[in-house]
């Protein structure tokens, strides 16, 4: 039997959370969207209101979809608020033992049925299922930023999850207009694996001087066709996340090729995060970025 979801809990209205309640919204689903602060709760429902307007004005949507998507999210400061839910998606910090403390107090307000998932890039699916009541109906969920450009979404099991949980999961998801990829549960699935490797070689790069943070950039823009250059795409993700995904990949792989390069741990440890903080790997405090290095 699958299990049939009809409305999902969002736990955590940052930017992904954001983006994962507004595809969600406009899917048909109900949502409830949940944070500590209700000022980010503000903020991420006038974000979304205003990522729908730039639908509507590229005709991508309908004013009356996005009126539509709009009334079905409702926004809430407690778990309390998501004991109706079908499915819980959990999109706070990147950080395991944040991660499980707050599984384990969610799951004491949710249905004994619903699903929940979580939107880690990282962080082992088994492991933070182990800290829930439901390892069975526990699963990874990645959705990729900005949720409502992006694609993909990849499915990942933990060694409990069961397969009705797998496969409602993987329902919801194409309901959502998303392509699915399925993951092994091993650190940093198969988009990050492959990705901030690939960025943290291009930090070495620039650590080591064989080039600035300009020819880096356009180099890999003009060079290999991405459509942004790693240092920029850093900057864009936020160089913590980038850190703690290496740190992932280090620990968990236990190989030195994943070795976070020291420079980007000097950019964190001086708060210079990227385009959260205005400085990163480009300073965004003026008219246009430039630069840092």
């Amino acid at each position: 039997m699958t299990a049939n979801i009809q409305s999902v809990g969002i736990v955590g209205a940052g930017q992904m959370g954001s983006g994962i309640a507004h595809v969600c919204a406009l899917a048909g689903y109900d949502v409830i969207l949940t944070d500590v602060s209700g000022d980010r709760l503000k903020a991420s429902l006038a974000t979304i209101n205003g990522n729908m307007a730039k639908q509507v004005a590229k005709k991508l949507i309908t004013e009356d979809e996005r009126k539509a998507g709009l009334s079905r999210i409702k926004s809430a400061e407690t778990y309390d608020a998501l004991t109706g839910c079908d499915l819980v998606i959990e999109s706070a910090v990147e950080k395991e033992d944040t991660k499980r403390k707050l599984f384990t107090e969610l799951c004491a307000s949710l249905k004994p049925e619903a699903i929940v998932a979580t939107n880690t890039s990282s962080i082992s699916i088994t492991r933070l299922a182990a800290s829930t009541d439901r390892p069975e109906r526990f699963i990874g969920i990645h959705f990729m930023n900005p949720v409502p450009l992006m694609e993909l979404v990849e499915v990942i099991r933990g060694i409990a999850t069961d397969d009705a949980t797998f496969e409602a999961s993987k329902a919801f998801v194409n309901k959502l207009g998303k392509k699915i990829a399925v993951s092994e549960d091993f650190p940093a699935f198969i988009v990050n694996r492959i990705l901030l490797p690939m960025i943290n070689e291009a930090i070495y790069t620039l650590y080591e001087g064989v080039g600035n943070v300009e020819a880096i950039d356009t180099a890999m823009r003009l060079g290999a066709h991405h459509p942004m250059g790693p240092l920029e795409l850093a900057d864009f993700i936020g160089l913590d996340t980038c850190l703690s995904v290496m740190q992932v990949l280090h620990e968990g792989l236990a190989d030195s090729k994943y070795r976070p390069c020291p420079l980007l741990v000097k950019y964190v440890e001086a708060g210079w995060l990227g385009r959260k903080t205005q400085r990163g790997f480009y300073d965004y405090r003026g008219e246009k970025p430039v630069p840092t290095r």
